[in-house]
This record gives structure tokens, C-alpha cells and sequence, in this order.
């Protein structure tokens, strides 16, 4: 069932008056009631004088229903219907309902919409009645299956006619003999006598039969009344090692408790570990990142207190020591030379000694824990 197929039939039947409102929705799911309605309004639309009964409440009135629709349709509008997709009363029905909605359709669309009054001979012509020949329809239908069946078998028996024809003639021109027909009537005789013996023969062997049963039966009878007695008495006894048994199971129950609770707190102290060791982890490389980014800044200052003396022509003398003394002051001053003798005073003020810093930034490791056999 396609989209467009459920749009059509919903535009024609409203087109053609339907007096129900049908959604698209109604043929998701099967929906007889709604098939078996619609198409009764068909044939109705196609043949008002048609008879079809419309009970469809027991699955046989179902069937017979669907039945009558496609017969009719094919009988009067050359329309072949697929019953088995009416039956299933869902998307699929929709095709087989579009093929009816579509012929009356066109034919308002052809004609416009008329009603046709005929008269009562030319009805009476059309009328197809089945409610009052369904049984003759069910007599026809089995007479027309024997007819078939006795047909094959008589083709069969006239293809021997050609090899019987020379035996029968035979048979009837030889003599009939009394003694010759009395011998074949007393084999006849004893076959039947030997049949009916060997009939006897088996309804007593029957019989004996009956009675080996029957003592089988008591036999396994008092087998098993002798088995729930021997069961009864080994429910009743107490086994020698119950009590020993049933303390090593309480035993076993609190060992296996404790080692539960064990090992929930083992669990535990080893994810305490390991978050432990995670952030140590963390603040070790973060002390080295802060380490190394302190190191770049001191390079940097250093670099652009250089460039900055190389610019106004100062000489920078730096010790390997570090702080600062005002000894290491007073020589710096000495040892800074001028060119000009005008320029003297100002570059005094400008002597700039720098010392080299030491940041030193110590990130602790994480001490081992202590190994224990008792990790508890």
C-alpha cells in the first residue's frame, strides 16, 4: 500500500458520497468492520438490487461475505477481486477496493452521477440471490468434484478396455464346468475359513494380552508403593554428619562475609591510593611547569635589561653570587667606564649592576607506602 493509493481511495469514496468520513490512519491496523461496510456500499452503489446478506460476525459469515463481493464484481463488472488481501482487511485491501471506487469514479466523472431506475423485469434478470442457493452451491461444488474424481477413474478403465477385450471374449465363449467352478468356490471357502480362524486366533491372543497387562500393571504398582515407602523413611532419617555439615556451613557463610567485607575495604583503600598518587602526580608536574615558566621570565628580563644597557652604552658587570651588598654597589660604580667627561654624572645614575636570582622550586615526590601483610 502506497500513500498516494490510500489518498485516492479517500478522495473517490468521499467523491461518490460515502457517508462515513474515512482517515488514512484507518488501515494501519486490520479493520474488517470498516472493509466488510465499504464494500457492502459498493455493491449496493453498483447493484441496488442486489442481495448479499452483510453478517460478518462469526468468521464463516466472513468468509461467505468476501466470497459473494468477488463473485458478484466478477460476474457483473468483470472486476477480478484478490479475497485473500479483502480478508486481511488492511493497507493491502486498499488496493482491491480502489479497483471498484475507481470504475464508479469514472463513471461519474464520464456520465455524472445518475440513479437508474429499473424496472422490476429488468431486475429480476440481474438478481443474484445466494442466501437462498448457498446450499445448492455446496451440492454443486461436491457433485462437481465426484463428477471429476469418477471421470479419471473411468479414463483409466476404458485405456484397459483394449487388453480386458480379448480375455473377456474369452472367458465367454469357453464352457462353464461344475467341477472346475465347485474347486475355485471351496478355495474360496477355505481362504475364508483360514481368514476367519486367523481372526479368532488374534482376538484371543487379545485377550491374553489384556491379562499380561493387566498383571504388569499391578506389578509396577506395588513397585511404587514400595518405593515411597523406602522414600518416606530416608526423609524421616537424619544423616550422620548433619550437624557437623550444617556448622561448617555457618562457618563458611561468615568466612565468606568477612572476606566480603575484606575485600570492599581493599577496594577502597586501593582507589584511595591511586587518587592519592594521581594528585601528587598533578602538583609534581604542575611545580615543574611553574619551575620552567619562571626560568623563560628570568631569561627574558635578563635579555631585555641587555638590550636596554647596550642602548644607552652601559657596561653590566654581574657576579656569580647572589643578593645584593653595598660593597657590590660601590665597585660596580667603579667599574663602569665613560667616554666623555660631560656625561660622567648622569651615567653614574644610570650604573645598573644586576645579580641573577635563584628561584628554586622543590616538588615533593610521593614517598612508597609502606608494604603490610595486614593490608586491613
Amino acid at each position: 500500500m502506497s500513500f498516494r493509493d490510500l489518498r485516492d481511495f479517500t478522495e473517490m469514496m468521499r467523491a461518490l458520497g460515502y457517508p462515513r468520513l474515512i482517515s488514512m490512519e484507518n488501515f494501519h491496523t486490520p479493520n474488517f468492520m470498516l472493509v466488510s461496510e465499504v464494500l457492502f456500499w459498493l455493491v449496493k452503489r453498483y447493484e441496488p438490487q442486489t442481495d448479499i446478506p452483510p453478517d460478518v460476525e462469526t468468521e464463516q459469515d466472513r468468509i461467505f461475505f468476501i466470497k459473494a463481493v468477488a463473485q458478484f464484481m466478477a460476474t457483473k463488472a468483470h472486476i477480478k477481486l484478490n479475497t485473500k488481501k479483502l480478508y486481511q482487511a488492511d493497507g493491502y485491501a486498499v488496493k482491491e477496493l480502489l479497483k471498484i471506487t475507481s470504475v464508479l469514479y469514472d463513471a461519474m466523472n464520464n456520465k455524472g452521477v445518475e440513479h437508474m431506475d429499473l424496472s422490476e423485469e429488468d431486475s429480476s434478470k440481474f438478481k443474484f440471490d445466494l442466501g437462498s442457493k448457498i446450499t445448492d452451491l455446496k451440492a454443486a461444488r461436491q457433485l462437481a468434484s465426484e463428477i471429476t474424481s469418477k471421470g479419471a477413474s473411468m479414463y483409466d478403465l476404458l485405456g484397459k478396455e483394449v487388453e480386458l477385450r480379448e480375455a473377456r471374449t474369452e472367458s465367454i465363449a469357453r464352457p462353464l464346468e461344475i467341477n472346475e467352478a465347485e474347486k475355485v468356490m471351496k478355495i474360496a471357502i477355505n481362504c475364508v475359513m483360514e481368514q476367519v480362524q486367523k481372526t479368532k486366533d488374534m482376538l484371543n491372543n487379545v485377550a491374553l494380552d489384556e491379562a499380561n497387562l493387566e498383571a504388569k500393571i499391578e506389578k509396577r504398582k506395588l513397585e511404587l508403593e514400595r518405593s515411597q515407602k523406602r522414600l518416606q523413611t530416608l526423609q524421616s532419617v537424619r544423616p550422620a554428619f548433619m550437624d557437623e555439615y550444617e556448622k561448617i556451613e555457618e562457618q563458611l557463610q561468615k568466612q565468606y562475609s568477612s572476606y566480603l567485607e575484606k575485600f570492599r575495604n581493599l577496594t577502597y583503600l586501593e582507589q584511595l591510593l591511586d587518587d592519592h598518587r594521581r594528585t601528587e602526580q598533578e602538583m609534581f608536574e604542575e611545580a615543574a611547569n611553574m619551575l620552567c615558566l619562571m626560568q623563560n621570565r628570568l631569561k627574558e628580563e635578563e635579555q631585555l635589561l641587555l638590550k636596554g644597557a647596550r642602548r644607552t652604552g652601559v657596561r653590566i658587570v654581574g657576579t656569580m653570587q647572589g643578593g645584593d651588598t653595598e660593597e657590590d654597589e660601590d665597585s660596580g660604580d667603579s667599574e663602569i667606564d665613560l667616554d666623555d667627561d660631560e656625561e660622567e654624572d648622569d651615567m653614574e645614575d644610570k650604573s645598573i649592576e644586576i645579580s641573577p636570582r635563584k628561584f628554586v622550586l622543590r616538588a615533593r615526590k610521593p614517598e612508597p607506602l609502606e608494604e603490610s601483610d595486614n593490608d586491613f
